[in-house]
């Protein structure tokens, strides 16, 4: 049997992600939304038979349009995420700086409330207040639910997102703008289909949810508002 220290010299098993500042969500959600945009899009003016030129025009702009719009629409939204909660956690860095003993005993009763006896729980709040910043991290975890080194980064979510949009929505829009043979849109099915189960597949891979599962689950949602846009759009027809 190893010892306590064998233990601790080890190599620990774990190995997590750094997702916190958002631009994880920001990059799937943005591939995802322009590969089911673009493709629904494309396939419904394809529906309406109006000539190779009008598809990849339609293409084009939903993909410059999308792509726009998925970044400023990320960084507005975290932008205020990320300005509310810097105002909540300087609320709490003045309480802190005003009314230290009141926190210092918020804080003791947080930990005892986790369980945590109170001789090490006033230990903890002690050691903890000794310093503002540890104090502030603890205070926001506990209280707020944040954690101040950790709160989101709107540029680089914007920026993730922008770039993310406009590679799944260049996918469906290749066939347009590389061959004119006549097959465009049977290249574009393809290419997408493969597209959203490898794209689904990957967020099963990150998520440990199952790659065949996801990656199904993202195929069929694809597969079917492609399909909903292309019968609106051939049921309209071209005018």
């Amino acid at each position: 049997m190893g010892t306590m220290g064998d233990v601790i010299d080890s190599p620990h098993p774990e190995r997590h992600r750094q997702i916190n500042d958002g631009w994880a969500r920001a990059a799937i959600f943005g591939a995802s939304d322009g590969l089911v945009t673009n493709v629904s899009l494309i396939l419904g003016f394809a529906g309406a038979h109006p000539g190779h030129s009008v598809v990849r025009l339609a293409g084009l702009a939903g993909l410059v349009a999308g792509a726009f719009s998925m970044a400023s629409g990320e960084y507005l939204s975290m932008r205020a995420q990320r300005e509310l909660f810097e105002r909540e956690i300087d609320v709490e860095r003045r309480a802190i700086e005003q009314f230290p003993a009141a926190e210092r005993a918020e804080l003791e009763q947080i930990f005892i409330a986790r369980s945590i006896e109170p001789e090490l729980a006033a230990q903890l709040a002690d050691g903890m207040m000794r310093d503002p910043e540890l104090a502030l991290r603890a205070h926001t975890r506990e209280e707020l639910g944040i954690d101040p080194s950790a709160i989101g980064n709107p540029m680089r979510a914007a920026l993730f997102s922008l770039v993310a949009f406009a590679i799944g929505a260049l996918i469906p829009l290749l066939p347009w703008l590389l061959t004119s043979s006549g097959n465009e849109l049977w290249w574009s099915i393809g290419l997408s289909a493969v597209a959203s189960f490898a794209l689904g597949g990957l967020i099963g891979w990150f998520t440990d949810k199952g790659v065949w599962r996801t990656g199904l689950r993202q195929l069929v949602i694809t597969s079917m508002a492609a399909a909903v846009t292309w019968f609106v759009g051939h049921a309209v027809g071209a005018k």
